[in-house]
């Protein structure tokens, strides 16, 4: 047998606890080359560059 509960969970008690699965919101960071938003530790879209280096070549 499993653990049952004695009282019933009130709404507010399980919002409070299911509070932290939330999603957070993602703050963007600027591109030193091209001054445009990309997400923080990841390759800029726009330009391909990453910490200064040109990591990935755009196709023209």
């Amino acid at each position: 047998m499993g653990a049952v509960p004695n009282k019933k969970l009130t709404r507010a008690r399980k919002g409070r606890r299911l509070n932290s699965h939330k999603l957070s919101p993602v703050h963007p960071s600027v591109c030193p080359q091209c001054r445009t938003a990309k997400l923080p530790h990841m390759v800029c879209p726009q330009c391909g560059f990453y910490r200064g280096r040109q990591v990935v070549g755009l196709e023209a």
